[in-house]
């Protein structure tokens, strides 16, 4: 990881500017709240935590004008992200059911996956412009039970 892609601001935020970098910073905020001996978390939900979170990312950079901020915050149960674009159009599929593709065209498979693996996903509209969409990812412990 070069030190331009991810330079802690602030707890939960940071100066993220690729998808990689996104997923090292998510990860770092994970290995602070979840102790991998005491409080281990479950690696399958840190897997979808660093999908969705990609994903956010690669959306924004792709289709939301560019990143313009990234958040992960803690919670005794998950961690929240949030993702903040210039764009101002909600994406089409934002709402939706979940349904993955019928074929692959190349793309399509990004929000499906979110709303499938995220809970509580709402997008906002940011005072300068633009839109932060934020989501929660639940984060189980070892022992099967939410953290």
């Amino acid at each position: 990881m070069r030190g331009e892609e991810l330079a802690p601001a602030r707890a939960g935020t940071a100066r993220v500017t690729t998808a990689a970098a996104a997923r090292a910073h998510v990860r770092a905020v994970v290995d602070a709240c979840w102790n991998a001996t005491a409080r281990p978390a479950v690696e399958r939900d840190i897997i979808d935590l660093l999908l969705v979170a990609s994903e956010l990312v690669a959306n924004a950079v792709r289709h939301g004008g560019g990143l313009a901020g990234f958040e992960a915050s803690p919670a005794a149960d998950g961690i929240r992200l949030a993702v903040h674009d210039h764009s101002d159009v909600v994406p089409e599929a934002a709402y939706g059911p979940g349904a993955l593709p019928a074929g692959h065209h190349g793309s399509g498979y990004g929000w499906p996956l979110i709303i499938r693996l995220a809970r509580d996903i709402s997008i906002s509209p940011r005072p300068s412009g633009g839109k932060t969409i934020s989501v929660f990812v639940p984060i189980r412990t070892d022992s099967g039970e939410a953290s």
